[in-house]
């Protein structure tokens, strides 16, 4: 039996407190070890595209001697391949401070909530791997805060495929983003220290190191970020007439997180053919979040007919991790590659809350309630895959898989008894729900010229099993389905800059395991939430073409798309009481969208660079099913821009401003979000810079929703204040990170 009155951080793993010590001393010796070493290296900013040259010379103490001279240039911060747009994001100063949240959140065709819930040209059905494997963390109805708690300094770049190849999953009718995270192998030892301190006691601080050999790579690093959140939610009902009142309420809500993390990897080569790699990382959260609550309800000749105000207490705890073992072999040339990886990650999390109602008219005893609320994710997945070079421009890859999902859900709760003032068992409270999932896949694909286009043709083929158990009820459902998921994409290469691309793909959303789950969430009592165990897999195709042109220093593009979903999942409200709503999950039974997105990028001088990209769109759903009997549709325009301004060689300069437009819902909208963030990095000497940053300048999150049907009219607003400034300092220590080569495949699944 679970004491949930103990402190959640007693329940720490050992192992957790071991590895920490651990990586604490290794942090400790490369940072002894690096002193040693440390040498001067002159960097020079190149001012026309933000990027650094090193340069290296041999000293030259003979008049024979050999000088040795090594240029290493950036790669552009946008690349685009036949499948994918890979964005350097190491240069963005939201990076330094911010979470993965904030840097997804200036890229092209990414839009993402104050909650941290990410949207692919409007669809939120997104996939995020991190190197090319699923997370717990960053899946489910938790996504969102996994992405506001992982470090945006651990990103390295982001591959954002709207259409991905056959190698990922076929999960995720939006696309995939697949968060690359840095991997030092320059030889030596290196390691960088940063501290940066925010608004409302807010702070960020990382240690991170490494020592590579031409054997053996160890990396470890520790980080703590303190992180608050303030909002406040703002709800209107209007019954149907038949209860002719209507109800305001209002919500004031302050949670406060502490968050450490460490990580730490080891790579042994055996030779140069061969190589055994594994990677461990955990993070743990912990705060608090409390509430202030008014609601009244009115009657429709405008006497008062209910005032109550309300208060909850929370604690909430939660511990992920993950671990990765791969073994790549090199067959017949080096490009030839056997892959094996075992990857397992979890997520486990406790909530434990206290509310209390005293209402002011009519007079009544005081109500209350205790919440307690966990849950725990696990993903094992084991793949092989093989890539072999089949001659010039020609490539095969072949790979299986199968994933394992292990998740559940355990909630108690007692409600306050009014006559006895005791606190006693409350049944509607106390539920149980888990969920197991298997999934098989085997895919392939080839990619190579014909004539002057190329062409990558993929065919995945995956099985789904799965059972959702409502133990309190008694009830099961089980569901098995499999399904041939294709793609295809062409380029065309026109002329030395130009190219045109043509990319066909089917895919499927299956349903989260909290979007199955029916037990109701009653942490809002004014706005509840529960699954619905019969929502079906969301199935898609879409259908792109591109035009892009590469012209010196600048890049232009234009996409056009078009996409059909069937059973498409959306948002569903319903009047519980004249004062209480409960949102759930939908299928709708088709919907579809088109438009056209525009991107240019470049340097407008040898110091001021820019990025512009835009999404117009059109979207349209049959809502029948969920009571509204037009056809919905709506047409919107998401835009973004950047600017880089090189002020002098120590000096730089970004501003950055985000328009997310008018998103559609079964039943009504949701209103347009307006950002703007800040930063500037003054190089103080080599090696140390200082860093300011400032995100949601204006306060602009601000999620408005919209219901009106004919059995309820309602507004929705949660308000979260996001303006967060962060004042810091970086020290870089030892070797000089290099670029990687171009065909380095570590990004691969």
């Amino acid at each position: 039996m679970h004491n949930y009155l103990s402190d959640p951080a007693d329940d720490l793993p050992p192992r957790f407190a071991v590895t920490l010590k651990i990586l604490v001393v290794c942090a400790v010796l490369l940072s002894g070890q690096t002193a040693w070493s440390f040498s001067e290296t002159a960097q020079t900013a190149n001012s026309s595209t933000g990027a650094a040259a090193v340069v290296e010379t041999a000293p030259a103490d003979a008049a024979n001697a050999v000088q040795t001279v090594n240029v290493t240039a950036k790669v552009r911060p946008v690349q685009s391949a036949i499948d994918r747009k890979t964005y350097q994001v190491g240069a963005d100063l939201q990076s330094v401070t911010g979470s993965a949240a904030d840097v997804l959140q200036s890229i092209p065709s990414v839009e993402v909530d104050a909650d941290g819930n990410v949207s692919l040209r409007g669809d939120n059905r997104v996939i995020i791997l991190v190197d090319g494997k699923p997370s717990a963390q960053l899946s489910g109805a938790n996504a969102g805060d996994g992405l506001l708690q992982f470090s945006a300094s651990d990103i390295d770049k982001v591959e954002v495929m709207t259409s991905a190849p056959a190698e990922y999953g076929a999960d995720g009718t939006a696309g995939v983003i697949n968060l690359i995270t840095k991997k030092n192998r320059q030889q030596g030892s290196s390691g960088t220290l940063m501290f940066n301190a925010g608004n409302e006691r807010r702070y960020v601080s990382e240690a991170n190191g490494a020592i590579n050999t031409d054997s053996l790579s160890l990396s470890g690093g520790i980080g703590l970020r303190q992180d608050d959140r303030q909002r406040t939610v703002t709800t209107r009902i209007d019954a149907p007439e038949s209860v002719p009142q209507y109800s305001d309420g209002q919500l004031q809500e302050n949670a406060r997180r502490l968050i450490p993390a460490i990580k730490g990897a080891v790579e042994y080569r055996f030779d140069e053919s061969a190589s055994l790699g594994y990677d461990v990382k955990m993070r743990q959260r912990s705060g608090y979040r409390y509430y202030d609550s008014q609601n009244t309800a009115t009657l429709s000749d405008g006497q008062l007919a209910s005032a109550a105000t309300g208060h909850s207490d929370g604690h909430e705890w939660s511990l992920s991790g993950e671990q990765r073992l791969r073994f790549r072999q090199n067959l017949s040339s080096p490009e030839e590659v056997l892959e094996l990886s075992l990857h397992r990650t979890t997520d486990n999390e406790r909530e434990r809350y206290f509310l209390l109602t005293q209402s002011s008219f009519p007079d009544a005893a005081v109500s209350g309630s205790h919440l307690y609320q966990n849950h725990r994710f696990a993903t094992n997945d084991v793949s092989v895959d093989y890539r072999a070079p089949l001659g010039e421009d020609r490539n095969l890859k072949l790979g299986y898989s199968v994933r394992h999902d292990n998740d559940g859900f355990d909630n108690a709760g007692s409600s306050l008894d009014p006559i006895t003032g005791l606190w006693r068992a409350d049944p509607t409270l106390n539920n149980q729900f888990s969920y197991v999932q298997t999934v098989h896949a085997l895919y392939g694909s080839l990619q190579q010229p014909v004539g002057s286009a190329q062409l990558l043709l993929g065919l995945r083929a995956e099985h789904t099993g799965n059972e959702g158990d409502q133990f309190n009820a008694g009830v099961v459902n089980r569901h098995s389905y499999g399904g041939l998921y294709p793609s295809v994409h062409i380029e065309q290469q026109v002329d030395a800059q130009s190219l045109l691309s043509l990319v066909y793909s089917r895919r499927l959303s299956r349903p989260d395991p909290d979007d199955l789950n029916p037990y109701v969430d009653y942490r809002d009592p004014h706005n509840l939430q529960s699954g619905n165990p019969d929502l079906r897999p969301q199935q898609s195709q879409s259908l792109e073409a591109g035009y892009q042109v590469e012209a010196g220093k600048q890049n232009y593009g234009i996409t056009a798309y078009l996409k059909q979903l069937t059973d498409s999942f959306s948002i569903e409200t319903t009047l519980v009481s004249p004062d209480v709503v409960l949102t759930t999950k939908t299928n709708l039974p088709h919907s579809r969208a088109a438009g056209f997105e525009l991107n240019a990028d470049g340097p407008l001088s040898p110091s001021l660079s820019y990025r512009l990209s835009g999404n117009l769109y059109y979207v349209e759903a049959d809502s029948s099913a969920s009571g509204v009997t037009t056809q919905l549709s709506a047409t919107g325009l998401n835009l973004k821009s950047s600017m880089d301004y090189h002020i002098s060689p120590q000096d730089n300069l970004q501003l950055s401003a985000t328009r997310t437009d008018r998103q559609l819902t079964a039943q009504g909208y949701v209103e347009a979000i307006n950002l703007v963030n800040v930063g500037y990095k003054h190089q103080l000497r080599s090696g140390l810079a200082m860093v300011l940053t400032v995100s949601d300048l204006f306060n602009g999150q601000r999620q408005q929703r919209f219901v009106n049907t004919a059995a309820l009219t309602e507004s929705y607003e949660k308000f979260q204040v996001g303006r967060i400034a962060y004042l810091g300092f970086i020290y870089t220590f030892g070797a000089q990170k290099k670029t990687k080569a171009e065909n380095f495949e570590y990004d691969q699944p």
